[in-house]
């Protein structure tokens, strides 16, 4: 049977709105259809606020149908860039810190204190125009610790001399262990003839293994002598401990198991889900207006920092400032997370910070990794410009990389200054060679 031309152009046609068809409303039923946001709730969420949470979650990620994020062209407004003076970004923060005479919490133990005190207030996943969005999610699941400076000494908390007496017993079985697998290498090593190469080269790395890890148990081992085998601190840990395990036990009518990983884990983002009062008032300010202009919540992804915490993130986090008084330790630091936000929201959102540092209410600074970094003075004033200039004394030298990547490191430039350095009297040499 042959097929006219005419139906051979009507079956072309029916394809081509079929594919035209699929290709503009497919995308956009299957995001319909969405109904897991792509960050997870926070695990610390009552089950009644879950829900609402995950709805408020998909507004703030939905396509925008425009560039979102540092793809959306924008104009950052110089009150939001740094400063020319390296460091001043940082000293000021540092100064109000110290004008305030701010205790800042060391350690989650410390933290609590401040709680307690009434010094913090905990911010709801959930808020007035704004959503918790990833806040606290670099914790550990580890047992709780006594932190302190300098050398960034961590020390596990124990529940009482059982579970010490434990902790001592399994480092020293292992450090049996390691003795009798470090003479059996030993012996291996000498029976096995020079020509096996290979054979060699791998039980020589085993023993450097063996080695590195018997020394860091005897070095946790010194840890815990320098602490428990001492009354005064032993006391000191001992109340940390209690501290902890107070509010584990009731903490707003919920219950935190310190013998599991993950209630662990939980019991340290709900610590980390706290500010200053000063802080959270403005936080609300900027995300109501955020969520009234675009009917979508404001994502916040970081709040209060321990030092311990701090340290934590530095490990792996290049932004994460390790200056004498990193601003969120302060409690009057929050980050909002712009990475879904379209060119009209960014330049909202932006325009608003403006003006309350023109209004001299915060310190801002819009940072390459999609955040909002906004530190706000607690008396809705900067700090004695006196104190600013001290705070460069020290915060001057170091670098302002807690709120920003556009910032190099100063152990980027130290470093690249010696290449140049070392080029420099290499040139000679060259010259003489050729």
């Amino acid at each position: 049977m042959r097929i006219n031309s005419s139906k051979w152009l009507y079956l072309f046609v029916s394809v081509l709105a079929v594919l035209a068809f699929g290709a503009v409303f497919l995308p956009a039923a299957l995001r319909r259809k969405r109904a897991e946001p792509v960050m997870s709730p926070p695990e610390t969420i009552e089950p009644k606020a879950l829900d609402p949470w995950k709805q408020a979650a998909l507004k703030a990620e939905a396509e925008r149908g425009e560039p979102m994020g540092r793809k959306a062209e924008v104009e950052t407004p110089a009150q939001l860039r740094h400063y020319s003076e390296r460091g001043r970004f940082l000293a000021v923060q540092a100064a109000e810190s110290r004008e305030q005479r701010l205790r800042t919490p060391h350690d989650s133990a410390e933290l609590i204190t401040l709680v307690r005190e009434g010094e913090f207030v905990e911010v709801p996943p959930l808020g007035a125009g704004f959503i918790l969005y990833g806040v606290g999610w670099g914790a550990d699941d580890g047992p709780f610790t006594h932190y302190e400076e300098p050398g960034g000494q961590r020390v596990t908390l124990y529940g009482g001399d059982e579970e010490l007496r434990r902790e001592y017993e399994r480092i020293d079985e292992t450090l049996k262990v390691l003795e009798g697998e470090l003479a059996e290498l030993g012996k291996e090593t000498s029976a096995t003839p020079a020509r096996e190469r290979e054979r060699r080269a791998e039980l020589r790395k085993q023993t450097v293994e063996k080695v590195k890890a018997k020394a860091e148990l005897k070095k946790e081992k010194s840890l815990l002598d320098s602490f428990y085998k001492r009354e005064k601190r032993r006391r000191m840990l001992v109340s940390e401990y209690e501290s902890v395990a107070g509010l584990a036990r009731d903490f707003g009518g919920r219950n935190y198991d310190l013998s599991d990983a993950v209630s662990r884990k939980n019991l340290k983002i709900r610590l980390l889900s706290f500010l200053r009062p000063a802080a959270l008032a403005l936080l609300e300010e900027v995300a109501r207006a955020y969520e009234q202009k675009f009917e979508r919540p404001l994502p916040i992804t970081s709040l209060v920092r321990t030092d311990e915490y701090q340290a934590q993130l530095g490990e792996t986090n290049p932004n994460a400032t390790q200056n004498d008084v990193p601003p969120h330790t302060t409690g009057l630091a929050f980050d909002i997370y712009y990475g879904y936000m379209a060119a009209p929201e960014q330049e909202f959102v932006m325009a608003l910070l403006a003006r309350l540092k023109d209004e001299g209410r915060i310190e801002v600074l819009r940072e390459n990794r999609d955040h909002y970094h906004v530190f706000a003075f607690a008396d809705g004033r900067p700090p004695d410009e006196t104190l600013v200039r001290k705070a460069l004394g020290t915060a001057g030298k170091g670098n302002d990389k807690d709120a920003s990547a556009e910032a190099v490191s100063s152990k980027t430039q130290g470093k690249k200054k010696a290449e140049d350095k070392q080029k420099q009297r290499a040139a000679p040499d060259r010259r003489r060679r050729k």
